[in-house]
């Protein structure tokens, strides 16, 4: 329970805010505040708060098929961002 205060807490912050959670890896932390909110939303339910897809898609107002979805889009355009990182440094 508390995981999901602290998502929904960090989800409602300004950008310049949300680069101050605790705990957090703080190059993801950034990745994840830099995606659209339509993405940005899901990711923090899901894997910050811990919530299953359902409870995700309930809390958001959308189907468990387009949370899935942009969950999926949302892992991809970290990927490839980290994967630009990487290459960059090696």
């Amino acid at each position: 329970m508390e995981r999901e205060r602290r998502a929904l807490r960090f989800a409602g912050r300004r950008e310049s805010e949300r680069q101050t959670v605790d705990g957090d890896d703080p190059s993801v932390r950034l990745l994840v505040t830099s995606l659209p909110e339509r993405l940005r939303d899901p990711v923090l339910l899901y894997y910050f708060a811990d919530l299953p897809v359902r409870e995700v898609a309930a809390r958001l107002g959308r189907s468990e098929g387009t949370v899935k979805s942009d969950l999926h889009t949302a892992r991809e355009l970290l990927r490839a961002t980290l994967g630009e990182s990487h290459d960059r440094i090696g």
